[in-house]
C-alpha cells in the first residue's frame, strides 16, 4: 500500500466571493489531509481558483474592473479564508499563474 495520499478540493470560480458551499468542501478536504497525515501518510492537499470564463469576465465589467485585476481580488478573499480557517493546504493553484498554465501546456502537449 502506498504511504502517499492525493488531495484537492474542486477549484473554484472567481465569479463570486467565497461561500458556505465552497468553505465545506474545503473543510471537508482538509478533515481527511489531517487525518491521513495523523496515520504517517505523506500528503499533498491542494485547492484553488479557476479564473477563466465567461461568467468571470462579466461580472469584472459589472464591477468596471480588468478580468485579471478581478480575479486577483477574489482568488485573495479566497486565500485569506482559508488563511483564517487554518486550512492546511500544501498548493493554493490559481490558474492564471504562469506554472499553471505551463504544466496545463505540458500535458495537453
Amino acid at each position: 500500500m502506498s504511504n502517499k495520499f492525493y488531495i484537492t478540493t474542486p477549484i473554484y470560480y472567481v465569479n463570486d466571493h467565497p461561500h458556505i458551499g465552497h468553505t465545506y468542501t474545503t473543510l471537508a478536504s482538509d478533515v481527511l489531509a489531517r487525518f491521513y497525515r495523523m496515520q504517517g501518510k505523506e500528503v499533498f492537499f491542494a485547492t484553488g481558483t479557476d479564473e477563466h470564463g465567461a461568467k468571470i469576465e462579466d461580472k469584472a465589467k459589472e464591477a468596471s474592473k480588468d478580468p485579471q485585476v478581478f480575479a486577483d481580488e477574489v482568488a485573495a478573499r479566497f486565500q485569506f479564508a482559508w488563511d483564517e480557517l487554518n486550512v492546511s493546504n500544501d498548493r493554493f493553484i490559481r490558474t492564471t499563474e504562469a506554472g499553471h498554465k505551463k504544466a496545463v501546456q505540458n500535458a495537453l502537449q
